[in-house]
């Protein structure tokens, strides 16, 4: 009997462990999806990143404005258009990332500089959620909620 307890007690803690490394895994990806999806579509300005990193249904809601994919289409084309040495750096604090299932809501602070060259011409800082949705090609975003940050 005490065999038999120990054996349990040994499955127990391996699903134990599986699980949280499974979790914390997952809540990694999230964090790439955040961050990468910020470099490419918010820095790089590059059109292609929505596809990738969007849901088609995929919604901004950006202090008081609804932007859906076409809006999001124009203003990047209209971005990319403009002649620019200012770059953007984008870091994240995350505040909470929940997993359930094929579906995660994470929040985080936003903090971009503009820089040109090394020197920071502005900086902006945004309090933001976001939901994303496990898809075939992995985690996509559905929706962001952004909200300018007193600094």
């Amino acid at each position: 009997m005490k065999r038999i307890f120990q054996v349990v007690i040994m499955f127990m803690t391996a699903a134990a462990i599986g699980q949280n490394s499974v979790e914390t895994g997952s809540e990694e990806e999230v964090k790439e999806l955040i961050k990468n999806s910020f470099q490419h579509i918010f820095s790089d300005l590059d059109l292609k990143a929505l596809d990738v990193y969007c849901t088609q249904d995929f919604l901004l809601l950006e202090t008081g404005e609804v932007w859906n994919m076409e809006k999001m289409r124009g203003y990047l084309t209209q971005a990319g258009e403009r002649k620019t040495e200012v770059k953007r750096v984008n870091s994240f604090d995350f505040i909470r990332i929940e997993i359930e299932g094929n579906m995660a809501s994470v929040a985080y602070y936003n903090k971009a500089q503009f820089k040109a060259g090394e020197e920071v011409v502005r900086e902006m800082n945004w309090v933001e959620s976001a939901t994303a949705i496990l898809t075939n090609e992995g985690w996509k975003l559905q929706l962001l909620h952004s909200t300018l940050a007193k600094e």
